[in-house]
């Protein structure tokens, strides 16, 4: 009777084991397929951030190579259509003058070539992997080193520009300087535009922690009631070249203002860190 009682236990105890086991086994592919499941939608949302930030990569650069040919076109090309007008009105009377002033359209020409050159070889690059050699025609990147030969093209193009540098002029992170001669370039093309009897000063302001770049234009005034030119977006493109200013400048921590003068005219404020880690 005794020994029935033990073999009962023992198998009492087998069968306990062997359901413990099965439902080990049980939970451990449960567990698995969960892991593996789990591993999957992981996996999808990974590749799915993945595509997202390609998208937002490629989007970024589009708007950055879109910003980048309105610069350079928007300010040549108004030059050009500038000079062109001059040369035609003074071309039987005085010739010199539109000699001069047609030298003036193939020099924005070439400088528009040049740049366009610049900025494709930055976006193809050489077949064997290396850099375009600087001396192939490329033209130094813009820079507030470069502001000098930038407003000689529009006091020429007849838009008399002042220039107020305070503080210590130092070199400053490449990008920042692009978009400070791209502020003034953008500011002053428009400005040009805008017709005859228009005058623009330039400040540039090195502080210790900030860079400060101020371009202002003369105009009619807003309490005159004299028609103005539009501060949106215009067919000229005019306010999508400001929106992007506006967009690189937040790059760097910065901000940008443009709007109309109550006294007359247009001014262009922008506010960029120079110590942003």
């Amino acid at each position: 009777m005794w020994g029935s009682g033990w073999e009962w236990a023992a198998v009492a105890t087998a069968g306990a084991a062997a359901a413990a086991a099965c439902w080990l086994a049980v939970a451990l592919a449960r567990a698995r397929r969960l892991h593996r499941a789990a591993v999957g939608e992981r996996g999808w949302l990974l590749e799915r951030e993945r595509e997202s930030a390609a998208r937002t990569a490629v989007d970024a650069e589009r708007a950055r190579i879109a910003a980048e040919l309105h610069d350079i076109v928007s300010h040549n090309v108004s030059l050009m259509v500038v000079q062109a007008g001059a040369a035609r009105e003074v071309l039987t009377t005085m010739p010199e003058e539109a000699a001069a002033a047609m030298a003036a359209v193939e020099a924005a020409g070439r400088d528009a070539m040049t740049e366009l050159r610049h900025l494709l070889g930055l976006l193809a690059p050489a077949a064997d992997g290396g850099e375009e050699p600087a001396a192939d025609g490329f033209a130094p990147q813009p820079s507030l080193s470069r502001l000098s030969p930038l407003i000689d093209r529009f006091a020429f193009a007849g838009l008399p520009v002042e220039v107020r540098i305070s503080g210590e002029p130092r070199p400053l992170p490449g990008g920042i300087d692009v978009t400070a001669y791209r502020i003034v370039q953008e500011a002053l093309t428009n400005a040009l535009k805008h017709g005859d009897g228009v005058t623009a000063e330039v400040t540039v302001r090195y502080a210790d922690h900030y860079l400060r770049v101020e371009v202002l234009n003369s105009g009619p005034s807003v309490l005159s009631g004299a028609p103005a030119a539009p501060a949106g977006p215009g067919p000229d493109g005019a306010g999508r070249g400001l929106l992007g200013l506006r967009e690189r400048v937040a790059v760097y921590g910065g901000d940008l203002d443009a709007r109309r003068r109550i006294g007359g005219g247009f001014r262009v404020r922008a506010r960029i860190p120079l110590d942003r880690p």
